[in-house]
């Protein structure tokens, strides 16, 4: 249920809606727009009160309830796109934000490197990962903590804000202490630990859609770490698993436009993932920013023949190039930047 106050309702008025809230054993989230403020009434649905017990207080226009389960993530709570600032870029306006870099950091060389090629390129965010969770027990795990202080150490050289996953609650503390971005992998898109552990971070978080997960159950998931107070979440499209073993998974496009009708959360597109074959990563690419995603997520290494994870997906750097001259173009038809 949402509460949407009248334009130029004081700050009394809300006050007082937010109180009452509280005290039916609710919590209310306010989002405040440049006309309307509007209360999320959150809690258990089944004690949901009617809206009689809010219409006739000062100062409120109408009360809606909203249907669908996830409330903070649906685009009836906040009808305008939810917008995360990444050093100065505003993921989910009408510029497309690019975050690139290797699956795993492999040294502090490699990724000052990288980060170098990909924001000459027009990255606007670094990716790289410290602590990788692989299939199989005896593949590379990542460098741990030393990899974050790489990934600082590239931020230091190139000013751009680090991308990298979180695997455990327990990690969520050190994680932040150099990740401008918390990344929720696929394996983890349900760890309810790790997304209340995420959310009470206050970091932003890109929570990648699990592998055979539904959209609804992706909103649910990002639902999580909204009701902990963080609204900083974005949403990955990085493909499914079907019965197709062409590609690595099979690229949801459809998810693109169905999100941003659903939620008001930028969503971020992951050919890499999606295709796990470098060949095509630029036409996925290419379909993702024309289907709408607010941006897209993509790995890049030096050396691929060399990568210790993910080399068959990643993109060398002058291929990246290429890439971004062409969703540049995409963008353009659809005016929009990149």
């Amino acid at each position: 249920m949402i509460v949407v106050m009248s334009i130029g309702a004081s700050t009394k008025e809300i006050s007082d809606v937010i109180a009452h809230i509280t005290e039916l054993g609710f919590r209310a989230h306010l989002s405040q727009g440049e006309e309307r403020s509007i209360i999320g009434v959150i809690g258990d649905d089944r004690r949901v009160p009617e809206p009689d017990i809010f219409t006739t207080m000062p100062g409120v226009e109408r009360v809606t309830r909203i249907s669908a389960p996830y409330k903070l993530a649906s685009r009836g709570f906040h009808p305008q796109p939810t917008l995360i600032n990444l050093n100065g870029t505003a993921v989910g306006s009408n510029k497309i934000a690019v975050i690139a870099g290797p699956c795993s950091v492999e040294s502090r060389s490699q990724i000052i490197e990288t980060a170098h090629a990909v924001k000459e390129a027009g990255a606007v965010a670094l990716r790289g990962g410290a602590f990788k969770p692989r299939t199989s027990p005896y593949s590379f795990q990542g460098l741990g903590e030393k990899g974050l202080e790489y990934l600082a150490d590239a931020r230091a050289e190139t000013g751009l804000p680090v991308v990298t996953e979180v695997m455990e609650p327990g990690l969520v503390g050190l994680v932040a202490q150099y990740a401008d971005v918390l990344q929720i992998g696929a394996r983890n898109m349900q760890n309810y630990a790790l997304l209340n552990a995420a959310g009470q971070s206050q970091r932003p978080v890109l929570l990648k859609r699990g592998m055979m997960s539904t959209m609804e159950e992706l909103l649910m998931a990002a639902e999580y770490v909204l009701s902990n107070g963080n609204s900083q979440v974005m949403l990955c499209e990085r493909g499914i698993r079907t019965f197709e073993t062409y590609t690595r998974n099979t690229f949801d496009i459809n998810a693109i436009p169905v999100l941003k009708e659903k939620t008001h959360l930028p969503i971020i597109a992951d050919p890499s993932h999606a295709t796990g074959k470098a060949e095509y990563v630029l036409a996925a690419a290419r379909a993702a920013i024309a289907a709408g995603a607010d941006g897209l997520i993509v790995e890049v290494h030096l050396n691929p023949a060399e990568a210790m994870s993910d080399g068959a997906q990643s993109l060398r750097p002058e291929k990246f190039v290429k890439m971004m001259e062409e969703v540049t173009k995409i963008a353009a038809a659809l005016e929009r930047t990149v």
